[in-house]
């Protein structure tokens, strides 16, 4: 039963690893990117033993791909998203419904801080609002970025762990 409690927010997330870096992918809404509407995209990079590779140590740069063609690379900002802080993050209005690859690459700023690394993630877009009138990608203009509205489920699951730990000592209890 516990399990359950942690298994959709795990899907909503795409981790990859090479070398000594892994990435944890998410775009809003929810891995359910429209076209024509903005969609925020982040990268919680991370070196091995948990440790945040924040954008200000990493020459980061990100690539939208269509059909193997790069059609924006918009510029990375320092965002927080969920326990992440200062992790890289676009917003990206996707021209159309299709497939399109998000591939980050960076190297770290300091020598031998992390190894080099590339990573690509596949995105489905659904057909949304009206295509704007330039047919590549676009960087919006900065804007705050919006608040996970996922706030209640670190909350949530401390406390269902916490339960299955109280259950757990009060039925070893119960056998003693």
């Amino acid at each position: 039963m516990p399990f359950l409690l942690f298994a959709s927010p795990a899907l909503a997330h795409n981790v990859k690893t090479e070398g000594n870096v892994a990435s944890n992918f998410h775009i809003e809404p929810n891995h359910n990117p429209r076209a024509g509407e903005v969609s925020q995209a982040w990268f919680a990079l991370t070196k091995a033993g948990g440790e945040v590779i924040p954008l200000d140590r990493c020459n980061c740069q990100l690539t939208v791909r269509s059909n193997n063609q790069t059609i924006a690379q918009p510029a990375l900002k320092a965002i927080s998203a969920e326990q992440y802080k200062g992790i890289p993050g676009a917003e990206i209005t996707f021209p159309k419904a299709g497939i399109y690859t998000l591939e980050i690459s960076g190297a770290p700023k300091a020598n031998n801080e992390f190894n080099a690394f590339k990573f690509a993630y596949d995105v489905t877009v659904q057909a949304g609002a009206a295509p704007q009138s330039s047919p590549v990608a676009q960087a919006p203009q900065a804007s705050p970025a919006p608040q996970s509205q996922t706030n209640w489920i670190l909350p949530v699951a401390i406390g269902a762990i916490a339960l299955s730990v109280a259950a757990w000592f009060v039925k070893r209890t119960v056998k003693n």
